[in-house]
């Protein structure tokens, strides 16, 4: 090694480094997606701990007892999802006849674009038919495999909200705790650095509930003037849609224009089109920028990788859980910076201007 210049060696040495790394986050990563049955529920009561403990501390500080606190909370949580899910819901069903008979329409079109090409809506329904009858016990076993995973989301969910609970409740104890668990001095670093990455985990949270929060008031007063029906089931999904970026939007504004195209036309849709695009882009330049620079600084391209990677590990769930996670990361990693960086040398004071010569004094 004495061999190589010095450049190169600390080159190997990082390298080194970012390896070990990679593989630790890596076997992280499986045994995450291996557990993630008990690991899931966890993460998701980081994030509601996260967004609800303000309104918890609040609480506590007008003398209500924690238990009674956090269980006030996860009660208000319950009835906000509970009643957002239904709204969205009694949206979608009663447009629901609409937007099939739309996309009726918009099948019997491209049919008789494509009749000459010896493609008709008989054609496809006979072939559905005949892959029905080959496939049929595979969906079957798709139905129950379907009703499993719905089961095992619903057991997830209630064990998030009964952690939420005992998190609010004991979140007074978690640094003594912390502490304990460590031996030596690393009790007060591992205290610090898990602070940090909550605090950036709550100033996530928090500024993409605001910020969620204006986009769905945006355009359901849109959807409500271009009369679009469902509109305030349409403006709650987007503030749902919202907690997963980039992606959120675009899904919840494409559920918004098939009801108005299925209701009210196409010119209608288009309106709504670009009702969405706005309030896109008022949040890319202006909300994101000015809420979430104060709390969480992330590039949006390293947003976008981390979706991406979420993506590809966990699905719909990977991409809500990486963001938060990416924003913990650069807490950490933050904290470490500023505990172990080397300090910059004090800048040389500048030269003193030479005495200037007296004039003699005349006598």
């Amino acid at each position: 090694m004495q061999l190589l210049p010095v450049p190169v060696r600390r080159l190997a040495a990082w390298c080194v480094v970012v390896l070990l790394v990679a593989g630790v986050v890596y076997v992280g990563i499986r045994l995450a997606v291996e557990f993630r049955t008990a690991v899931v529920p966890v993460l998701l009561a980081l994030l509601g701990t996260a967004l609800l403990r303000p309104l918890h501390r609040r609480l506590v500080q007008a003398r209500v007892n924690r238990s009674v606190a956090a269980g006030l909370t996860c009660v208000a949580v319950v009835a906000v999802v509970g009643g957002a899910v239904y709204i969205v819901v009694a949206a979608v069903v009663d447009t629901g006849d609409e937007i099939v008979a739309a996309l009726k329409q918009a099948a019997e079109d491209l049919a008789e674009h494509f009749g000459a090409a010896g493609t008709s809506l008989d054609d496809v329904a006979s072939n559905a038919r005949e892959l029905l009858t080959k496939f049929g016990g595979t969906a079957a076993s798709g139905v129950l495999s379907g009703v499993s995973v719905v089961g095992e989301t619903i057991a997830m969910a209630v064990l998030a909200l009964l952690l939420v609970f005992f998190f609010l409740r004991d979140s007074d104890r978690a640094a003594g705790a912390l502490r304990s668990l460590v031996p030596g001095d690393g009790g007060e670093l591992v205290e610090a650095v898990a602070r940090r990455a909550f605090r950036a985990v709550e100033g996530f949270m928090r500024g993409t509930t605001f910020v969620a929060l204006i986009d769905a008031v945006c355009i359901t007063v849109g959807l409500l003037v271009l009369d679009v029906p469902g509109a305030v089931g349409l403006g709650a999904l987007v503030f749902v849609g919202a907690y997963i970026p980039y992606l959120g939007a675009f899904l919840s504004g494409a559920v918004a224009m098939l009801v108005a195209l299925a209701d009210r036309g196409f010119v209608i849709a288009l309106w709504v089109l670009a009702v969405v695009l706005a309030v896109q882009v008022l949040e890319g330049h202006v909300l994101t920028p000015m809420i979430q620079s104060r709390t969480v600084q992330m590039h949006p391209a390293v947003v976008m990788v981390a979706i991406t990677a979420g993506a590809s590990v966990a699905g719909i769930l990977g991409m809500l859980l990486a963001v938060p996670l990416t924003a913990a990361a650069f807490g950490v990693v933050n904290e470490l910076r500023e505990r172990y960086a080397a300090p910059e040398p004090p800048e040389p004071p500048p030269p003193s201007a030479p005495p200037s010569p007296t004039a003699p004094s005349a006598s």
